[in-house]
């Protein structure tokens, strides 16, 4: 009688387990309302790819502190510089916000995040990792990574707002379209604008326009959803 060798396989069973401490470091921008004895709102700006750096003023160039320098906003406004050959990391970012209101007397129901390009690719990235912290969100010209597009009815609660230029040759408008287009199925207020003659620069006209900042204030986070 002629066998086969045996070949099987022995397994053994294990765990592993590590710790990792990264340090990380963010410059910002905090403007403050004029009566910071009551409770107000936090606005956090996140700016595009050529702002990043350790030079604060090129944070002022654009969004809502280059509003600032001729308007007033009865609200904290947050700008946070991402480091130099770095990107927008959501945690680090969460942790920011987190000492902001733990030192300001902010209205944990009306906190509302803004990025344009980069930085609207953090704001969604942001909005993700923690939907129950924000009242509004407003994206502007700004990549979608692939987890939003899988999990978008996670921030179906968060009135949104978003904005693209049609002709825009760096991000292509159709990252804007999509996520909308997925929103759209489970969203309770969202709407998106595309501006028919705007490149990738579609942020200045809405960053200009006191509207913005008049819709984001009217907006308050429901405490009963889930």
């Amino acid at each position: 009688m002629f066998s086969l060798p045996s070949f099987a396989q022995k397994a053994e069973g294990g765990s592993f387990s590590t710790e990792i401490t990264v340090k990380k470091q963010l410059s910002y921008l905090l403007h403050k309302p004029d009566n910071t004895r009551q409770s107000k709102p936090l606005i956090i700006f996140l700016h595009g790819s050529g702002e990043k750096g350790n030079d604060l003023e090129k944070v002022k160039v654009h969004g809502p502190f280059k509003y600032l320098k001729e308007h007033k906003l009865d609200a904290y406004v947050l700008a946070p510089q991402c480091p130099e050959n770095e990107y927008w990391d959501e945690e680090v970012l969460y942790r920011l916000i987190q000492k902001i209101i733990k030192e300001n007397k902010v209205d944990t129901n009306r906190i509302y995040l803004t990025g344009l390009s980069m930085g609207a690719w953090g704001a969604w990235n942001l909005a993700f990792a923690h939907p129950d912290m924000f009242a509004a969100l407003v994206p502007i010209a700004g990549f979608v990574d692939r987890v939003p597009m899988i999990e978008n009815c996670k921030i179906q609660h968060i009135p949104t707002r978003i904005f693209h230029g049609l002709i825009d040759d760096v991000v292509d408008v159709s990252y804007s379209v999509n996520i909308y287009k997925k929103l759209k199925t489970c969203s309770t207020d969202i709407e998106l604008t595309i501006f028919d003659d705007a490149n990738h620069d579609s942020w200045t006209r809405v960053y200009e326009d006191p509207a913005i900042y008049e819709w984001m204030m009217q907006q308050k986070k429901n405490n009963n959803q889930e």
